[in-house]
């Protein structure tokens, strides 16, 4: 019988490929990964609120809500650059909100019509704040069961649409694999690439990954993250519960190991926490009063234990 189970053999051979950077190329880690966090989780709490709450925790980047639904309603720009200037905290991205009303691969041309709309409001937005990317999952998340067996040609022809809009305002399209719970397509990061492929657009060209996802529809997470490599643009983070940082069992020294192999100590890479708690639907969160006490410790606990990890990992 084999001394080690298989996924510590995975481990084993990304130390082995961190040990072999660290050795050859130690410049490569000298910048620290940008950490982020994903906001529309804090439902209906005061922008400037969160943010000050961020900065308070050492975290210098925001990935905002993407709460432009309709034309009347969502974040005004100058009034976000305003509230993150003040504290101090730059835009990372947008995270992009996809369920069945506004769905890139519905079989209904309203709602698709609808997706598009969305990112007409979204993407230019992103740019104004200086956000770098905006999150866009290829099927309705909340929708797990799919409508058809053409879902997937129907959401990369309707991105296609409106991808030229990524390029004009020089944001990145980053899709998101979910797992198979929550939505009918899109599930890995090769599901990822495939849909990259067929929109075929240059504007449509990284990858957002969610830990807690790839927990579900991945063999191992770390080798996820080397298999998007330099696609992967934003990484959402909670732990195997999907509570803070250090409530789980999730590999974080690993994980880190792996972005330091595929060099997302860059400029533009962001590690994102996303805890949104156990058990079922997370959503209605993002339109409800939050509990700020509860907040203010899931945001300090992940970025305390985040950095403490990093740091023992890259001193070991």
């Amino acid at each position: 019988m084999p001394a080690k189970q298989n996924y510590q053999l995975k481990n084993d051979r990304i130390a082995a490929a961190f040990a072999e950077l660290r050795s050859k190329h130690p410049e490569r880690l000298k910048g620290r990964l940008s950490l982020s966090w994903s906001n529309w989780g804090f439902g209906m709490e005061p922008l400037a609120v969160s943010v000050k709450r961020l900065k308070g925790a050492g975290i210098d980047f925001i990935e905002l809500h993407g709460n432009h639904y309709g034309p009347d309603l969502g974040y005004k720009a100058a009034e976000v650059r305003k509230v993150l200037a003040d504290n101090g905290v730059k835009a990372a991205g947008v995270c992009g909100m996809f369920s069945a009303e506004n769905d890139l691969s519905s079989n209904s041309g309203v709602s698709r019509q609808r997706a598009i709309d969305y990112l007409k409001r979204t993407i230019p937005f992103a740019a104004e704040v200086g956000g770098e990317y905006v999150l866009v999952a290829p099927g309705a998340v909340g929708r797990p069961v799919k409508y058809d067996d053409s879902e997937f040609e129907r959401s990369a022809q309707t991105l296609r649409l409106v991808a030229d809009l990524f390029v004009q305002h020089k944001v990145k399209a980053a899709i998101e694999p979910i797992r198979s719970a929550e939505v009918s397509l899109c599930h890995t990061v090769a599901d990822a690439q495939r849909y990259i492929q067929a929109v075929d657009h240059p504007g449509v060209q990284h990858i957002n990954g969610d830990v807690y996802h790839m927990q579900s529809e991945e063999s191992h997470i770390g080798e996820a993250i080397l298999a998007a490599d330099d696609r992967l643009t934003n990484l959402h983070l909670a732990d195997s519960n999907r509570c803070a940082l250090g409530d789980g069992s999730l590999d974080v020294d690993t994980l880190i190991m792996a972005l330091y192999v595929i060099g997302y100590n860059r400029p533009g890479c962001y590690v994102t926490p996303e805890p949104l708690g156990p058990g079922g639907d997370p959503y209605p969160a993002m339109h409800g009063r939050p509990d700020a006490a509860k907040l203010d410790r899931m945001v300090k606990q992940t970025a305390e234990y985040f950095r403490q990890r990093e740091e023992a990992v890259l001193s070991a």
